[in-house]
């Protein structure tokens, strides 16, 4: 998938949506795949990523998009295997506060929470037969 800032060839847009993570995440969903979203929903002090940065994470682990990487990137990825476990979504609390002279590339000075959200097909389908 481009990286950022890659230029797309609009003559095809086509294969542009094809390389999308919204198109990648319905082709898991189609296969029947439970997914996790996980998005920084508060920060305070320094972050590697914004209120609103998303990242996916599969059943098996592999990551769409990124909420900054390191060990809290990690911690989410876990959590939202869990998540997806039991279908049961969460808050987590990403410390970022280590010890300077700790040399931990997790020293960034903040906190994120980031809210884990379970997708699966049949759940679009459930909310609507309970209206």
């Amino acid at each position: 998938m481009p990286g950022q800032g890659t230029c797309f060839d609009e003559t095809n847009p086509e294969a542009r949506k094809k390389e999308s993570v919204y198109h990648q995440v319905k082709e898991f969903l189609d296969k029947g795949e439970t997914l996790a979203v996980a998005t920084i929903v508060s920060a305070k002090g320094s972050t590697p990523r914004e209120v609103g940065a998303k990242m996916v994470v599969t059943a098996w682990g592999e990551i769409l998009g990124t909420i900054g990487g390191g060990c809290g990137e990690a911690d989410v990825k876990r959590e939202a295997i869990e998540v997806i476990r039991t279908r049961k979504p969460r808050t987590v609390r990403i410390d970022l506060l280590d010890e300077i002279s700790s040399d931990s590339p997790a020293v960034c000075g903040g906190i994120m929470n980031v809210f884990i959200d379970p997708w699966w097909k049949e759940r679009d389908q459930e909310g609507s037969v309970r209206k």
